[in-house]
């Protein structure tokens, strides 16, 4: 395995929701490179019940289903036992709030197990014994911790050294240093009489970015103040 690479075990109820997104762009150019493995792994797989049940209705009464704990207990003690892990994950909407620094930190992790949600939650229990960082990606509801758990990683695998072709590009982006990435613009120079800014055509190498920091610090100024 490359000394760069890692390793991300998913544990889903719903591992169809996931398969799309983990096969495709950036994440699959990372596979091909062996720089990035994901395992997804059935909840269902994990039950004892001829109908794979693995949630419930909650203790005390309530709108909404619980995800049960035996078949989460009995995946994650199961994945452990194969090796240790640097983070057990929850998906969660109370959890820490992910940005660019946690994903820069999870980036440098070897092995990561995610936990996705689903329906009203998880029992407690599991929060209690199993899982050592919860994350949100924002102050919104999702029906499960798949799309969230494919946001998470994408947002670490395209920070893996080598994933991306060109370095630079994963150093300037937005809110690597705290600022929203600068206006781009391609061929052609004029379309529909909307012109490129004359410094970008300039070749003054250093005019370009001054224009691009003070771009980046007006972006950043105006849309945080919305």
């Amino acid at each position: 395995m490359n000394e760069s690479s890692i390793r991300i075990d998913i544990v889903t109820g719903l591992p169809k929701l996931l398969r799309s997104p983990l096969g495709e762009s950036i994440i699959r150019q990372a596979k091909k490179k062996k720089l990035v493995t994901i395992r997804l792994h059935d909840l269902r797989k994990y039950t004892h019940d001829k109908h794979k049940t693995i949630d419930d209705t909650p203790y005390g009464g309530g709108a909404g289903m619980i995800l049960k704990p035996e078949p989460i207990f009995e995946c994650i003690e199961s994945l452990q036992s194969k090796r240790s892990y640097d983070e057990v994950i929850y998906l969660s909407a109370d959890g820490e709030k992910f940005n660019q620094s946690l994903a820069n930190n999870l980036s440098m992790k070897k092995n990561l197990l995610l936990l996705c949600g689903h329906y009203k939650g998880i029992d407690h229990r599991v929060r209690q014994k199993l899982i050592t960082k919860e994350i949100s990606i924002g102050d919104y509801v999702l029906t499960g911790g798949e799309l969230a758990a494919a946001v998470l990683v994408d947002a670490l695998v395209r920070l893996i050294p080598g994933v991306l072709g060109d370095g630079e590009s994963m150093l300037t982006d937005s809110f690597q240093d705290g600022l929203f990435d600068c206006p781009h613009y391609t061929k052609p120079a004029v379309y529909r009489d909307m012109q490129v800014p004359d410094v970008l055509l300039s070749g003054d190498h250093k005019a370009i970015a001054n224009w691009r920091k003070e771009q980046r610090i007006r972006r950043t100024d105006e849309r945080k103040k919305v």
